[in-house]
């Protein structure tokens, strides 16, 4: 699988979302003096969101047999690593780069930009992901879904 096919992914998806709109939004606005608590909260949930996208893009690539883009699925379930325990993993590790950007830049726009992806999202998920996923891989996917809570992970495995 070429690295191309990954970063134009990656390119098109996730960094539109967390970079690109962010860079306008803050480009538009003035940016507040965030304190060195937001600071401290805002690098740490960004660096959380970049190790959760990094890690199920990896687990996509190696285990899937594909990519995040919706254009170009997994061929295999990928139910391994932070998806045995929440089904939306990747999701929320850019929901938590974006509450991370909204805190690094005490930023009232990035927040509604948060809640604007979250409530795409929350949208999208049901009404379009999920029945593919089922169509895809059906009896598995549906075992997969009852164990698995959709966005925020279970502790126990």
């Amino acid at each position: 699988m070429s690295v191309w096919r990954h970063l134009r992914a990656i390119g098109l998806c996730p960094f539109v979302v967390t970079v690109v709109v962010p860079g306008i939004i803050l480009w538009g606005s003035e940016v507040a003096r965030a304190g060195w608590a937001l600071v401290l909260v805002g690098a740490l949930l960004i660096a959380l969101g970049l190790g959760l996208v990094a890690w199920t893009v990896g687990l996509f690539a190696t285990v899937g047999g594909g990519t995040l883009a919706p254009w170009d699925p997994t061929k295999r379930l990928v139910i391994r690593g932070p998806y045995r325990y929440v089904r939306n993993p990747m999701i929320d590790g850019v929901l938590l780069i974006l509450l991370g950007e909204s805190a690094l830049f005490a930023s009232p726009g990035l927040l509604i930009w948060f809640a604007a992806v979250l409530a795409v999202n929350a949208v999208y998920i049901p009404l379009v992901e999920e029945p593919g996923l089922r169509k895809r891989f059906g009896e598995e996917y549906e075992a997969y879904r009852a164990a698995v809570p959709r966005w925020l992970p279970r502790l126990l495995k």
